[in-house]
């Protein structure tokens, strides 16, 4: 059999994402090699909202796939834009990893008890904007680079950093963890915690190979999170954060689908909630975002989009 060319960006979760999709195609019985490509994203340390949001970390890939240069490629679904690229299919979205945001900070502190004026580093203004809303009295500082830099901050120029449980569950590192921030409080990225393998539209031999990789509840519950954000007409600037998870109705299982849209401030704040069938995850999600601009949804992302990121000191008053 041909051998499947696996692209992926170089990072250590990038690869170990990679490698755990290419274990699973070498178990079908696959011949799978690992392509490192460099993306803008890996070697450029601006806001990812100054380079265009998180399509940066997704372009190089995809140019790969066009060219030929790989057969397939891994992404971080939080990191592939929502609108479609014209050539190339989602294949498969593998079952999720956790989904919930992760705090890590010295002494093992959860949030409720970092002092205020604690220094809590995080490159998300989703992550930003409502931790600032929980009225904690932290400074929120800008931060990028790979984990293993952001968790080396802690406890020398920071208190706290924030990452995706994801990814420190996938790199073994849960055992930093202080405290898995629950979803009422911060809610995640839409797709956080799965991935997206994208391969080419016409390759009928690779979309084959991947096609048993496909979990339907994980693609069901991304779709619908991702359908709010592209409604939004919102990207990586935008403080969004959606959550679906499959519960049991009456009638059998259903999406359960929460969102949140923030100021960066935390002073305005939306959260709404809608279930429905799994398949009609798209028009799910579709239908939450059109509740949420009608309550004014569309105004807080255009100030948003606006909103400079520099270290944020949030209130402790706004929490009474």
């Amino acid at each position: 059999m041909t051998t499947l060319r696996l692209g992926t960006r170089r990072s250590a979760l990038a690869t170990t994402q990679s490698g755990l999709v290419a274990d699973r195609l070498r178990a079908a019985g696959h011949t799978v090699e690992l392509v490192e490509i460099v993306t803008e994203g890996d070697t450029n340390r601006a806001p990812l909202a100054s380079m265009g949001g998180t399509g940066v970390f997704a372009s190089a890939l995809r140019e790969a796939l066009h060219e030929g240069r790989v057969d397939l490629a891994v992404h971080s679904l939080k990191d592939l834009p929502t609108a479609p690229e014209e050539g190339l299919v989602v294949a498969a979205v593998p079952p999720r990893e956790d989904p919930r945001d992760a705090l890590v900070a010295r002494d093992g502190l959860t949030l409720g008890e970092l002092p205020a004026g604690s220094r809590v580093g995080t490159g998300s203004p989703r992550r930003r904007s409502q931790l600032a809303a929980l009225g904690l009295g932290l400074e929120l500082v800008e931060i990028r680079g790979n984990v293993g830099t952001r968790l080396a901050r802690v406890g020398e120029d920071l208190d706290a950093v924030v990452l995706a449980l994801s990814g420190l569950a996938r790199l073994g590192l849960t055992e930093q963890v202080s405290e898995a921030i629950d979803p009422l409080q911060v809610l995640p990225a839409p797709g956080q915690g799965a991935l997206a393998v994208e391969c080419r539209e016409q390759d009928t031999r690779v979309r084959d190979a991947l096609a048993p990789l496909d979990h339907p509840d994980t693609r069901a519950a991304v779709t619908a999170e991702r359908a709010v954000l592209a409604a939004l007409e919102a990207g990586c600037s935008a403080p969004v954060g959606a959550l679906a998870e499959v519960v049991e109705d009456v009638d059998g299982p259903v999406l359960s689908l929460r969102a949140a849209v923030v100021a960066p401030d935390g002073g305005d704040e939306l959260r709404r909630s809608l279930t429905g069938p799994l398949t009609e995850a798209d028009a799910l999600g579709d239908r939450l975002a059109q509740i949420l601009l009608e309550d004014g949804a569309d105004e807080i992302v255009a100030a948003a989009s606006q909103t400079p990121t520099p270290s944020t000191t949030t209130s402790p008053e706004r929490a009474l």
